[in-house]
């Protein structure tokens, strides 16, 4: 199924990049790549987006699991639902469950994705994927969605 293979790939290029930023990168704390674009930092993230609810770890683990296990649900029983809508949602899912394994394992999500020009906090893969499958899974429901298959 195209949908678990999304999920465990996004899931684990997650774990994958925050191993090695946890290794490599935490006693350096920043590396610029970009002077004044972007670097790479490390940070232990105890909140959720932005810097939220702080120390909040049973609810931020509470919370998204409860969503990801409708989501999963929602995508095995609409199994002939666009691709795009499968695939978006199958994104945001690997995402979540790589941010949601290290609340559980590490009680903070590791970030090392920072865009220096701006002022916007640190984030990392999985956060890609939740913002990169929410928006696509938007554009699809807002532009592309046939209301008369529901």
């Amino acid at each position: 199924m195209l949908e678990i293979f999304i999920i465990l790939l996004v899931a684990a290029a997650d774990q994958v990049t925050k191993y090695i930023a946890v290794q490599y990168l935490k006693p350096l704390k920043t590396v610029p790549i970009l002077e004044g674009l972007f670097s790479l930092t490390y940070v232990e993230n105890r909140g959720a987006a932005f810097g939220i609810l702080q120390n909040q770890r049973w609810f931020l683990i509470a919370i998204p699991l409860l969503i990801i296990i409708a989501a999963v649900i929602y995508l095995f029983l609409h199994q002939n639902d666009g691709l795009l809508s499968r695939i978006s949602l199958s994104v945001i899912l690997g995402g979540a469950i790589g941010n949601l394994i290290d609340r559980i394992f590490l009680g903070y999500v590791v970030d090392m994705l920072e865009a220096t020009f701006i002022s916007f906090p640190v984030f990392n893969v999985a956060d890609m994927a939740v913002v990169c499958g929410t928006i696509a899974l938007s554009c699809h429901l807002l532009f592309f969605h046939d209301s008369r298959q529901v």
